[in-house]
């Protein structure tokens, strides 16, 4: 059996990348078109993520999310129960995961399913005791390594008034608050890429 135990993860094809625009890096140009393009329910479905993992013609939907209070930025390292295993020991500041059939409940589609993937994703890893907000920044795109190739980040930045918040899973493990002026410069290498790359663009903005 796969090690995916049959999950089914939200795709779209890597051509509708192309015609919304491919890029490397942080995206923010257009972001409101390429968003309804890529939820709207006639442009992704469904496969399954064994196969997904293997196949770069189509990209896996990812929210990723950045949570940030004040000048910290929320980061930890990846345990070894999380998902992805080529990611596991690098330091992350990004919290999300796949899009998956069960977020359609209750008739939902395209971008109602996703909001409430990201809810799901951000309560199944952390437990808030504040408020949160949640803005879509950026869209974040790697084809520099296996990793990336199949897989499309929308970045979310969460924002928050205090640190009251804790790990609700193993697969974040050492979680904690860095100044974003030390985590863009002195831990930047030790960061996975799709964290480089918002952690860059969060220090330039």
């Amino acid at each position: 059996m796969s090690k995916y135990a049959g999950e089914e993860v939200l795709v779209v094809p890597r051509s509708l990348l192309d015609e919304i625009g491919s890029f490397q890096g942080i995206r923010t140009e257009g972001m409101d078109a390429a968003i309804v393009r890529l939820l709207d329910p006639a442009n992704h479905f469904f496969m399954d993520r064994a196969e997904a993992e293997d196949d770069p013609s189509h990209k896996q939907l990812i929210p990723y999310c950045v949570i940030r209070c004040g000048s910290r930025v929320l980061n930890y390292t990846r345990g070894k129960a999380g998902g992805e295993a080529r990611l596991h020991a690098l330091r992350s500041v990004g919290v999300g995961g796949h899009i998956n059939p069960v977020d359609t409940g209750d008739g939902r589609t395209g971008p109602d399913a996703y909001h409430a993937a990201v809810e799901r994703e951000l309560h199944e890893e952390l437990v808030f005791k504040v408020a949160h907000t949640n803005e879509v920044i950026a869209l974040l795109n790697d084809d520099s390594n296996p990793v990336g190739q199949v897989h499309l980040g929308v970045v979310h930045l969460i924002e928050l008034e205090s640190d009251q918040i804790e790990s609700n899973e193993d697969a974040l493990a050492d979680l904690r608050f860095t100044e974003l002026d030390e985590l863009a410069g002195p831990m930047l290498e030790r960061l996975e890429t799709w964290s480089q790359f918002c952690v860059k663009h969060l220090a330039e903005a």
